[in-house]
């Protein structure tokens, strides 16, 4: 049975994405059937063009990445919710109504990042790095032996590292 995680994020153009391609790869190169998907809560429509490049020089596919709405996976039901909106940044993060479980695992936008192209390419690359370590954890947890408080834990501790 496949096991859906929804990650969501404002404008669904950058974290979420990356964040919804680095699951889909790993997932696949780990042979788990994890499928995620991602939404914004008010999404921008577009994909920012240095979330795609930034998958496409990790080796990951972007086919079928797109800017959408929550309510496109409203008959999702996923097992996972998975908000990535900066908590230092204040920013605020979309509202799932569901049984899911629901984790934050705040990041810092690369898209708001200023300077020059090279610095603006490294935030990018530097968030999918990030983002790769959390699922690499993701994927580490024993789930079918823990109790579901132990690995709740486990889960949200997740949304720390660095």
């Amino acid at each position: 049975m496949t096991t859906h995680v929804l990650i969501l994020c404002t404008h669904n153009s950058a974290r979420s994405v990356l964040s919804e391609g680095m699951l889909n790869h790993l997932a696949r190169q780990l042979g788990k059937d994890v499928r995620a998907h991602s939404a914004g809560s008010a999404p921008s429509g577009v994909v920012h063009p240095l979330s795609l490049q930034t998958l496409s020089n990790a080796g990951i596919a972007t086919t079928g990445l797109a800017s959408k709405g929550n309510e496109v996976h409203l008959a999702l039901a996923p097992d996972y919710v998975i908000s990535v909106c900066g908590r230092a940044a204040q920013q605020p993060c979309p509202a799932y109504f569901g049984s899911s479980t629901r984790l934050h695992w705040g990041l810092a936008d690369p898209a708001a990042v200023r300077g020059s192209d090279a610095q603006v390419q490294a935030a990018f690359a530097a968030t999918l790095a990030q983002i790769e370590r959390r699922l690499q954890a993701f994927f580490a947890l024993p789930f079918a032996q823990q109790n579901s408080a132990q690995l709740l834990a486990q889960l949200r501790a997740i949304g720390e590292l660095p």
